[in-house]
């Protein structure tokens, strides 16, 4: 499946590079949604919130309630995730949160594992947390089958590779796919057909950001992409 993403930040609909610098602005984030109406889901990602620097939740709340939608960004305990299922994201995606034991517990108690992706956001090598800006000791590859009980699937972003349009590591979602039998879907660099066909034979979703803003990939192709995969 392909995703297209919607990302946050200051109220307006962004692109950034590797989590920093930001490369471009979208349409407001109704016309985007319009744009992707082909498409059965959406990934919402409130980069504010993920960053700790304020929330863009009138807007979150407004797109879940009009598309099926994947919602991460900020999403630190039990009440934020039940807040985003009673505004209608149909999954929950949690990252930083999803590396305290306790945390993680309640979240997927109080929503149930299978509303929820993890966020596995790796740069050189090693697991980023905190909008990516703190790394932890850890390999997205270790920490796959301890973190299996508390969730449906993983969001894996390669983030050497976010929004520089240079291609992604498939040998590294291919480990990744050797790790776990949940859901993933790969992040972080996808630019190509020839990617997302690769991904899709290791059974592997595409969230799709830059390459879409930019034009490098267009969404007509790419919906009928998606309704052939979905067809098989």
């Amino acid at each position: 499946m392909i995703i297209p993403c919607i990302d946050l930040q200051d109220g307006k609909v962004v692109q950034l590079v590797q989590g920093r610098e930001k490369a471009l602005e979208g349409a407001p984030p109704l016309e985007m949604l319009a744009r992707f109406a082909a498409f059965p889901e959406i990934q919402v990602i409130d980069l504010d919130a993920a960053m700790g620097k304020g929330r863009n939740n009138s807007i979150v709340e407004m797109l879940a309630s009009k598309a099926r939608c994947r919602v991460g960004g900020g999403v630190r305990n039990a009440e934020r995730a039940l807040e985003l299922v009673r505004c209608g994201a149909h999954r929950i995606i949690v990252g930083t949160a999803a590396f305290h034991r306790p945390t993680i517990e309640s979240i997927a108690a109080a929503v149930g594992p299978e509303r929820i992706l993890i966020a596995i956001d790796s740069k050189h090598g090693r697991i980023v947390v905190k909008g990516w800006t703190e790394a932890i000791d850890q390999t997205a590859e270790a920490v796959l089958h301890d973190l299996e009980p508390f969730c449906s699937g993983f969001l894996a972003t390669y983030v050497d590779k976010e929004g520089m349009m240079q291609g992604t590591d498939l040998d590294w979602f291919a480990r990744l796919r050797a790790a776990t039998d949940r859901d993933i879907t790969a992040a972080g660099g996808i630019t190509t057909l020839d990617d997302i066909r690769a991904l899709t034979a290791l059974r592997i979703d595409c969230a799709l950001g830059m390459a879409i803003y930019t034009g490098r990939l267009d969404l007509a192709e790419l919906a009928r992409i998606n309704t052939q995969s979905q067809a098989q």
